[in-house]
């Protein structure tokens, strides 16, 4: 029998999930997709004639030409050529969805998952294909075994999403949460570590909820330090990487984290839709997705893999996304947007004689710089809506998409590098901003 389709759980002619992953790379022989694909015809040398910037910005995605657009880091920008993928498996799928559904879906799956967990440096029986890091998220914390008076240890920085699940999942099960407090201006990982270990000496925590890369305040946290601070303490650690994949060069098995979650829609710029849960092996049994589907008690990613019918084209499509990676280059990439980001955000704080919420090097491909002292001063509250305020008429009057944060009682900008930035972009940030500081126009927008 073809082992591409053996049945193992529901109606499906192919669902083999477990065994078709447990192939050695090898033996492995990946199902035929059955259209060409955008970059299938490009050398994996690299492509030395594509220039990063705004010749990018026109051949890889959708974005307008007019808007200054540095909030890469909120939901991403998916690669046009992608999206061409998606629109064609769409047509395929309806070409004959039975024969797709129950016979070829769940191999196609199981490839772009192999592929996928080559690319984040894992094996593929710890990693299951996800919408979101959301829902993934959920499936660790609705499965997670919490007593009564169980500590779960959260941050300021932690995603405010996040937030809301770990207070729900403590009114269900008396679980607690503490909030470490990490205090702006970091000045180095050492205060973070700091932070951790003082948290975890008080001995009653059993889960610690760590952000890779904070969204409201993009530092790079120091994770693999703090996975065994916490392995010490016997404290479970589960990684919130929403903005990690693409962002950084992720190898989860060196990293050894006991849950890890990502959004692969933000900076590895797929279609929206696809995300990944890694699973440390000894974990995996008692983990169960956020939707019991067909696939229950068949095996961790078979539990995963099908959460009922929809559209699975954005996971497939991920080829693409892959394939644009590896065509250009990882470390090209990202070497492209960690120097412009940093350069964008010395260009600022120079601009406004100001300051970074973090020294550069714990920056990636976003950045935190404070606001001018004379833009903060004309709001009697720095908060929220001042933060809103300034946000709103970059928007509006300048054409600039970019979130203005209130940390602590400072506002900063948070800034997004990707290829298709350029230092002028930044420029012109600079002199949006050092014209609102101008107090006449700050009061004109106060009194509409």
């Amino acid at each position: 029998m073809d082992l591409q389709a053996k049945r193992d759980f529901g109606s499906f002619h192919a669902s083999n999930v477990e065994e078709l992953l447990s192939i050695s790379e090898q033996e492995y022989v990946p199902p035929e997709i059955p259209f060409s694909l955008p970059f299938s015809n490009y050398s994996f040398q690299g492509l030395n004639h594509v220039y990063f910037g705004k010749k990018s910005k026109e051949m890889f995605f959708l974005l307008e030409e007019n808007c200054c657009f540095l909030n890469h880091g909120a939901f991403g920008g998916a690669l046009k050529q992608a999206l061409d993928t998606v629109h064609m498996w769409q047509r395929y799928t309806e070409s004959q969805p039975l024969r797709f559904f129950d016979r070829q879906l769940l191999p196609l799956l199981v490839h772009v998952s192999r592929r996928l967990a080559a690319f984040v440096g894992c094996d593929p029986k710890d990693l299951v294909l996800v919408n979101n890091a959301t829902f993934a998220t959920n499936s660790v914390l609705s499965s997670f075994p919490f007593a009564p008076k169980d500590v779960i240890l959260t941050f300021n920085i932690t995603y405010g999403a996040v937030k809301k699940h770990v207070q729900y999942i403590c009114s269900k099960t008396g679980a607690q949460n503490r909030e470490a407090v990490i205090q702006f201006p970091v000045h180095d990982k050492q205060q973070v570590l700091d932070v951790l270990e003082k948290e975890l000496s008080r001995g009653d925590i059993k889960l610690v909820i760590i952000d890779h890369i904070p969204s409201n305040t993009p530092v790079i946290m120091p994770v693999e330090d703090m996975i065994q601070i916490c392995r010490q303490r016997g404290a479970k650690v589960l990684i919130d990487g929403a903005h990690a994949l693409g962002a950084l060069d992720l190898q989860l098995t060196k990293m050894d984290p006991d849950y890890y979650v990502s959004n692969a829609h933000k900076w590895l710029c797929s279609p929206k839709g696809v995300g990944f849960l890694y699973v440390k092996r000894e974990l995996q049994s008692g983990i169960r997705p956020a939707v019991i589907s067909h696939g229950f008690g068949s095996g961790f990613c078979s539990e995963f893999v099908w959460s009922g019918l929809h559209d699975y084209s954005s996971m497939l499509s991920l080829h693409t996304v892959l394939d644009f990676w590896l065509v250009l280059g990882p470390d090209r990439i990202r070497d492209y947007m960690y120097k412009t980001a940093r350069a964008g955000a010395e260009l600022l704080a120079n601009s406004w004689s100001s300051q970074f919420a973090a020294p550069l090097e714990m920056f990636g491909t976003m950045a935190l710089v404070e606001l001018p002292a004379t833009v903060m001063s004309e709001h009697e509250t720095v908060d929220y809506n001042a933060a809103e305020s300034i946000q709103n008429i970059l928007y509006h009057d300048y054409n600039i998409e970019v979130p203005i944060k209130s940390v602590q009682g400072h506002l900063y900008v948070r800034i997004s590098a990707h290829i298709y930035n350029e230092v002028s972009d930044y420029q012109k940030l600079a002199q949006a901003i050092l014209s609102i500081a101008q107090k006449k126009y700050l009061k004109y927008h106060k009194s509409l």
